[in-house]
C-alpha cells in the first residue's frame, strides 16, 4: 500500500484529464455508435458521471461498516438497467464527476490506515478492500477513457470488440 499517494493523485487528475480529453473530441463524434454492443463516447462519458455517486457510497460504507458487503454493479444488468448508459447532457455529466470526484477525496483523505486495509466481500473478486476499490476506481476512469479514445481515432479493423 506504498502506492497510496499515487492513487489518490491519480483520482485527483481524473476529472481534469476526463474534462481536456472530451474537449478535444468533435461533438459529431460523441454519439457516433460504432456498432452492435458498443457504446457511444456520450455514454461512456455518462456512465462515468452517473457510477460516481456509487462509488461514494461505496466509500462510506467502507468507513462505516466493520466488513461491507457489496453487490456487483453490472451496466445493462437487470430489469430496470438500460442495455447502454442513458445519455446525459456532456457539461452536466463532467460536472457531476468533478463535483462528486471532489466529495470521494475528502473522503478518502480522512481514512486512516486501518480504514485502507478494511477488507469487504465483493462476490466478483477473491479479494476486496478500500485499497483494492480504490485502485479500481482508478484504473475504471482510465480504462473508459481508453475505450473513448479508440472509439473516436480507432480504424474499424482494429477496434477491440468486447464481448
Amino acid at each position: 500500500m506504498l502506492d497510496i499517494a499515487d492513487l489518490m493523485d491519480g483520482l485527483r487528475r481524473s476529472a481534469n484529464v476526463l474534462s481536456s480529453f472530451v474537449s478535444t473530441i468533435p461533438e459529431a463524434q460523441l454519439d457516433r455508435r460504432r456498432g452492435d454492443g458498443f457504446w457511444t463516447i456520450a455514454e461512456h462519458i455518462s456512465h462515468l458521471a452517473r457510477v460516481q455517486p456509487m462509488m461514494l457510497d461505496r466509500l462510506q460504507r467502507f468507513s462505516n461498516e466493520e466488513h461491507p458487503e457489496f453487490i456487483p454493479y453490472i451496466p445493462g444488468d437487470g430489469e430496470d438497467e438500460p442495455e447502454t448508459p442513458e445519455r446525459m447532457e456532456i457539461e452536466s455529466a463532467l460536472t457531476q464527476f468533478t463535483d462528486v470526484r471532489s466529495r470521494q477525496l475528502a473522503l478518502l483523505e480522512s481514512a486512516d490506515e486501518t480504514t485502507w486495509q478494511r477488507q469487504a466481500t465483493h462476490p466478483e473478486y477473491d479479494r476486496y478492500s478500500l485499497y483494492i476499490f480504490v485502485r479500481h476506481m482508478l484504473m475504471h476512469d482510465y480504462w473508459h477513457m481508453y475505450r473513448m479514445e479508440e472509439l473516436w481515432l480507432t480504424k474499424d479493423s482494429y477496434l477491440t470488440h468486447l464481448e
